[in-house]
């Protein structure tokens, strides 16, 4: 029986099912586990995949997040000032 060849910080990357899934692949006879093994490893690599991007998206989404408070923090002190001025003018044209 030979050992998963996916390493430990990839299978951090896996959910338990899929390491689970490897353990048992490798634990069939030989033929058996080389037909089932790119099979499996094509799968996980399209789930690392798509963890990677839903880590990015992630990422995004909080950056984005973020930015909009700026904007919001920058439209209120815009509207202050406007507002200032406009007061301003106004006393100045009593």
């Amino acid at each position: 029986m030979s050992q998963p060849r996916h390493p430990a910080s990839t299978a951090e990357e896996l959910s338990r099912d899929f390491v689970e899934l490897e353990k048992l692949i490798h634990s069939l006879p030989d033929d058996h586990r080389r037909r089932l093994e790119p099979v499996f490893d094509r799968v996980a690599d399209g789930a690392r995949r798509r963890r990677r991007i839903l880590n990015l998206v992630q990422e995004a989404l909080s950056q984005l997040r973020l930015d909009m408070k700026y904007l919001l923090f920058d439209l209120e002190a815009t509207r202050r000032e406007r507002d200032s001025y406009r007061s301003q003018q106004e006393g100045d044209q009593s």
